[in-house]
């Protein structure tokens, strides 16, 4: 997806949720000036990454819904992990370290439960490190303390940033798949339903909670932009949850 595309989505998004534009501009101003001092990868050491490890072009993108963990039982059964690239999105990366399983890439802004992304990082996953108006102080506790980090932004992407589209954790992960060449990519956890999970929320009480208003709107532009996705990207997506 374009920035030209982008903007119509985000300014809907704005609109539809009240958020500030100055606020995401803020805290990407925040994340640039911490990348500047401490390095960063760029969007060329991402694709070195994926030509070294695979050359299938194959990617697998876990969210964080109910489904999470039978997807991954079924993939660790009927898969090679070895052949693709392995993406998470934020809270979905503690469902994957119960599974002894290390993403390659963590898509995140920093809502997750933080010791288990931090887990990851020291063992080699690559942090693609989002900025927005609610994050910044997590931005500035936890970014200097990382390896490997990448950074992204819903506004307009400037120095250190990237904005290939995406909202939700889940779809930009999907949108950063396809920006890395991906051919197929196989979704996992990615329910789009009105349940949220502890993966995705660490601090509800069950394991499983019916989403509030605010999250199952998130949800459904996460639907609505995979379903872009889907019909004006050369890409297929084969959602493991489908029938």
């Amino acid at each position: 997806m374009d920035i030209n595309e982008w903007e119509i989505w985000y300014n809907n998004i704005l609109n539809d949720f009240g958020f500030s534009r100055e606020g995401d501009e803020k805290t990407a101003d925040v994340l640039n000036d911490i990348l500047d001092k401490k390095g960063c990868f760029d969007i060329d050491d991402l694709y070195d990454y994926v030509t070294k490890k695979t050359l299938s072009k194959n990617f697998i993108v876990f969210g964080a819904g109910p489904s999470l963990k039978s997807n991954i039982s079924q993939i660790k059964k009927d898969y090679n992990l070895n052949d693709y690239i392995l993406i998470s999105a934020d809270g979905a990366t503690t469902a994957l370290l119960e599974e002894d399983i290390i993403p390659d890439i963590i898509v995140t802004d920093l809502d997750g439960k933080i010791s288990d992304l931090l887990i990851a990082n020291a063992q080699g996953a690559i942090f693609a490190v989002h900025a927005h108006g609610d994050n910044e102080d997590k931005i500035i506790t936890y970014t200097n303390t990382l390896k490997n980090v990448f950074g992204t932004t819903q506004s307009i992407p400037e120095r250190n940033l990237y904005n290939f589209g995406g909202f939700t954790d889940g779809d930009r992960a999907i949108f950063l798949a396809v920006e890395l060449g991906a051919k197929k990519i196989l979704l996992a956890g990615m329910d789009f339903g009105n349940i949220v999970t502890k993966y995705s929320r660490p601090n509800i009480k069950d394991d499983l909670e019916v989403a509030d208003e605010v999250k199952q709107k998130k949800l459904k532009y996460a639907e609505k932009l995979t379903e872009w996705i889907e019909k004006n990207e050369d890409v297929e997506l084969i959602n493991l949850i489908s029938p």
